[in-house]
């Protein structure tokens, strides 16, 4: 018989138990079930997410449970007796039993690796609890492998399909023939799963430490596609020299140099550092740049296959950057992304052409570095991430080692560097300023105006009101 050891718990999970055991009293047996459970078995360190299993009243324990630790309460299924207690930093799910028995119960999860239970008050009362294992879940953690419980479970929630790609690359387990044929004809059910639950899963998955790989085995499972359908037309689509693969090869390689990048920032000296604070900023909904950066990398391209066009003998994708970036909003939209993450993905994809354009001059101007600043803002650091690693992934090179030849992208990281450390710079010229020289209401072409004249402060082209009111007026300026 397999025991599970409350110290494999952490303490502030142990806390949150103990108040939701207060507050259950005697009223039937409350089960710890599911991820912690498995995790402790693997001895790996528990995520801050307990589930608990109880025959019934889920609802009523978890706003009880809430109360008494000062959380919130969040009603996730009523119908199915379902809710959330957040609490200190943890995430403690509440779940009514899916059949009159426990092991029914146990038997209606995704995986058997999941299907693991323990009564909580023994567990707390002895600091060891036997652990209920009715699907021969403990069997299969040995053997290292992902079954179902039964092929039913997929029908009754096909994002379960998803989940298990993500445990594959999470816990290093590996889907059994069987699982993984089940998987693939559960696949087209994922186009009837909410966009909010499909956009978690995917997002778990680029948040992994290896993303590329697990998207590569959604891909192969016939999901992927369901999720993003506009990777369909990526698949086969011919690039010329000097790239070797085709558009969504290319795209794949993108997020596993993503990958590999993400883990060696300390290796962009001297930027390491304040690359990674960067990449761990949170936009929204718990996505970080990291994650935004990956899915940039994988779409930054979308538009390739219905931009292909042979002019002059050659290959070209003429304005694919533009529309990909359409694309990548209306796939942002369709997943309910935050709206912050939907706006950096749209941007990287609309400017990720911006480096190779410069590189492509016989020199970059003063003009030029403003601009390309001044466009970017907050994005600099990820479109200067995402160069490198497509810069890689068109012969499938190391992005660290093309950081070795990356003398435009350490400059403008550089450059930015600087800017940031000088702060900004006060404006010559106000909207007053503007409106009174040229008789302009307040409008679009006042911002105009004022923009030119920051550029020029910032070129050093002018120093003062009256020399930026007069490069105004002049050919200079433009129109």
């Amino acid at each position: 018989m397999a025991f599970l050891r409350l110290d494999r718990l952490s303490p502030a999970g142990v806390a949150l138990l103990r108040v939701l055991a207060r507050e259950a009293g005697r009223r039937g047996e409350v089960w710890l079930v599911g991820g912690a459970v498995r995790d402790a078995c693997l001895r790996r360190a528990t995520s801050p997410d307990l589930d608990v299993a109880v025959p019934s009243g889920a609802l009523d324990l978890a706003r009880r449970v809430a109360a008494r630790a000062g959380g919130a309460f969040v009603p996730l299924d009523p119908d199915r007796g379902t809710a959330r207690v957040v609490a200190g930093g943890l995430r403690l799910d509440l779940a009514d039993f899916r059949a009159p028995t426990l092991a029914g119960d146990l038997a209606a999860r995704d995986f058997t690796v999941n299907a693991l239970a323990v009564p909580l008050r023994a567990l707390l009362r002895a600091g060891r609890a036997a652990i209920v294992d009715p699907t021969g879940g403990l069997a299969d953690l040995r053997r290292r492998r992902l079954r179902l419980p039964s092929p039913r479970v997929l029908d009754d929630d096909p994002l379960r399909a998803l989940r298990g790609v993500r445990l594959e690359a999470t816990l290093g387990l590996r889907l059994t023939p069987a699982a993984a044929r089940a998987i693939r004809a559960a696949a087209p059910g994922l186009a009837r799963v909410s966009a909010e639950r499909v956009r978690d899963e995917l997002l778990a998955m680029l948040a992994l430490r290896r993303g590329a790989t697990a998207l590569r085995r959604a891909l192969s499972l016939g999901m992927l596609t369901v999720v993003l359908p506009e990777l369909l037309a990526m698949r086969g689509a011919t690039q010329p020299a000097p790239h070797r693969f085709d558009v969504l090869e290319h795209s794949l390689r993108c997020v596993a140099g993503a990958d590999q990048l993400l883990e060696r920032l300390d290796a962009l000296r001297p930027f390491g550092e304040e690359l990674a604070a960067h990449m761990a900023e949170e936009l929204g909904g718990g996505i970080t740049r990291a994650a935004a950066l990956k899915l940039a990398a994988l779409l930054h391209d979308v538009a390739k296959p219905e931009t292909r066009r042979m002019v002059a003998g050659r290959i070209r994708f003429l304005e694919h950057d533009t529309l990909g970036a359409r694309r990548a909003r209306t796939i942002g939209e369709r997943l309910r992304l935050p709206a912050r993450v939907t706006a950096v993905v749209e941007c990287l994809v609309r400017q990720h052409l911006r480096l190779m354009h410069l590189a492509a001059a016989a020199a970059v101007t003063r003009r030029a570095r403003y601009r390309f600043y001044r466009d970017l803002g907050a994005q600099t650091r990820d479109l200067c991430l995402l160069a490198l690693v497509d810069a890689a992934a068109l012969t499938g090179a190391s992005p660290v080692s093309a950081w070795r030849r990356a003398g435009l992208l350490r400059d403008l990281l550089a450059g930015w560097q600087e800017r940031q450390a000088a702060g900004p710079a006060v404006p010559v010229l106000t909207g007053e300023d503007v409106m009174a020289r040229f008789g302009l209401a307040p409008g679009p072409a006042v911002g105009r105006l004022l923009e030119r004249a920051r550029e020029a402060q910032a070129l050093g082209l002018v120093r003062t009101r009256e020399e930026a009111l007069a490069y105004l007026d002049s050919p200079e300026a433009g129109p």
